[in-house]
């Protein structure tokens, strides 16, 4: 193909199975540095999920079919890079967008702005889009979608004065940075005081062991005040299990949170850490040794120090963190990390579900019980991974583990939503509710809703043989 120089608005087709859009660009004093980014869209035009976006903090789609190259420096010109591989694109995306971001001023500070289309096997350009530009942080360039079974590029040249974070927002990413990431205070983590609650009859159930109200081994040591909410909670949830038939039950409690970058702001709430604190009292009244294996995950899992009820002020300190790595800021220097804490940078930013449960699944079959395995799982939104996170869900059904999954706000969790409704398996093995802020849902009516599903499904699961 002989590469054609166009216009804004201009397109032509593209025969190459994979091309790299070029940004390239003069520096010299006083021009800002320039990024090249681009997004995966589907038939609606929005992201899946902040996964979709690729770009130098997220250099490397999931699926493989788009990567960020990088950049290099010949004799004054910068050049920086993306590659899509047209073959290897996703059924459900139907355009990528190129896009360039300025770092510290505007594009009309950078002199002689390109974008070129080359072919990745054999380096022949095919496409020179020029492009001219005033106050702009971030410019779409060009972008690449599929006519009538070929794939064609188009030269857009639309600026942004909102920088890469605002152009990003309008095709549905997360952005959601107002201010600092603080780590969890190491102290308890205040809360509005919630309005007493009317317990409502509690129907007979089947004889079972006596309730577990008692001290657990550690909780002597914690603070007064965190003490005395451990206490009235274990209490709470013992009156959950007792209103659904499940009085003394055992189980092995599995925390997992989401540490994506659409979390930054619920972390530096405290929100995230009062939910831990709250969750505590649920493996304190559940399982036999009060402890819970815990899990954090965002574009890959990774796995937390069990969580011991006399080290919780400890645990919350050192292991309620979202990532170093901002969605929309530079990766900073790694940090000295204190034995156990996890390198959140490794843990990324975008939403990959699917990763751990496979992980939490593959942790239980290497360490059966003879007791059921609850997870308490909280996210929120931003599922997209529908496909793989139900193909490991389905297979889960056979295994000892119920699934509880609460969502942290008004997002998209996809199939999460659709679960109970999903036909084709011998037992119902997930449970599913968000809240719009659950800070502000009240203890017994949280764990009334934690807890609603889980004893029909102990039911369900031992007539299948499942227990």
């Amino acid at each position: 193909m002989t590469a054609r120089t166009l216009s804004k608005g201009a397109n032509l087709p593209v025969d190459a199975a994979a091309v790299h859009a070029v940004l390239t660009w003069s520096e010299g004093p006083g021009v800002p540095d320039v990024d090249a980014s681009a997004l995966l869209l589907d038939a609606g035009g929005r992201v899946r999920g902040d996964g979709d976006l690729v770009f130098y903090n997220q250099p490397r789609h999931t699926s493989g079919a788009v990567a960020h190259l990088g950049k290099r420096r010949d004799t004054g010109a910068v050049t920086d890079a993306v590659e899509v591989r047209l073959d290897a694109l996703e059924p459900a995306v139907e355009r990528v967008v190129l896009c360039a971001s300025a770092d510290g001023g505007t594009f009309g500070q950078v002199p002689g702005l390109a974008l070129r289309l080359l072919d990745a096997g054999s380096g022949a350009e095919l496409a020179r889009f020029a492009m001219t530009a005033t106050t702009e942080t971030a410019f779409v360039g060009g972008e690449l979608y599929p006519r009538q079974g070929r794939w064609r590029f188009r030269a857009v040249g639309q600026g942004y004065a909102s920088g890469l974070a605002g152009l990003a927002t309008d095709f549905g990413i997360s952005v959601d940075e107002p201010r600092p990431v603080r780590e969890a205070p190491p102290g308890p983590v205040p809360r509005a005081p919630t309005r007493p609650v009317r317990q409502a009859p509690v129907p007979p159930g089947p004889p079972a062991r006596p309730v577990r109200e008692g001290p657990r081994a550690g909780e002597e040591r914690l603070p007064v005040d965190m003490r005395e909410r451990l206490s009235l909670r274990k209490e709470q949830v013992a009156v959950s299990l007792r209103k659904h038939g499940a009085a003394g039950v055992t189980a092995r409690v599995i925390l997992v949170l989401d540490a994506s970058g659409s979390m930054a702001a619920v972390y530096a709430r405290g929100v995230v850490a009062d939910v831990v604190e709250r969750m505590a009292a649920v493996a304190a009244q559940l399982d036999d040794d009060g402890e819970m294996q815990a899990w954090t995950f965002a574009s890959a899992p990774a796995r937390l120090p069990d969580l011991r009820l006399g080290e919780l002020p400890e645990w919350l300190r050192l292991h309620v963190r979202i990532g170093e790595l901002g969605l929309f800021r530079r990766r900073k220097p790694k940090k000295g990390l204190l034995p156990g804490q996890v390198d959140m940078r490794d843990v990324g930013i975008q939403n990959e579900e699917q990763k751990v449960i496979a992980e939490v699944r593959a942790y239980v079959r290497a360490h059966p019980t003879t007791v059921p395995t609850l997870v308490l799982f909280f996210s929120d939104g931003g599922v997209y991974r529908d496909d793989e996170i139900e193909r490991e869900l389905r297979a889960a059904v056979d295994e000892p583990v119920f699934w509880q999954f609460v969502g942290l706000g008004r997002s998209s969790y996809g199939v999460l939503e659709r679960f109970d409704t999903l036909p084709g398996r011998r037992v119902d093995n997930v449970g599913f509710f968000a809240v719009d802020d659950i800070s502000g849902v009240p203890d017994q009516e949280l764990y009334d809703r934690l807890l609603s599903e889980f004893p029909s499904w102990i039911t369900a699961a031992g007539r299948a043989g499942v227990l």
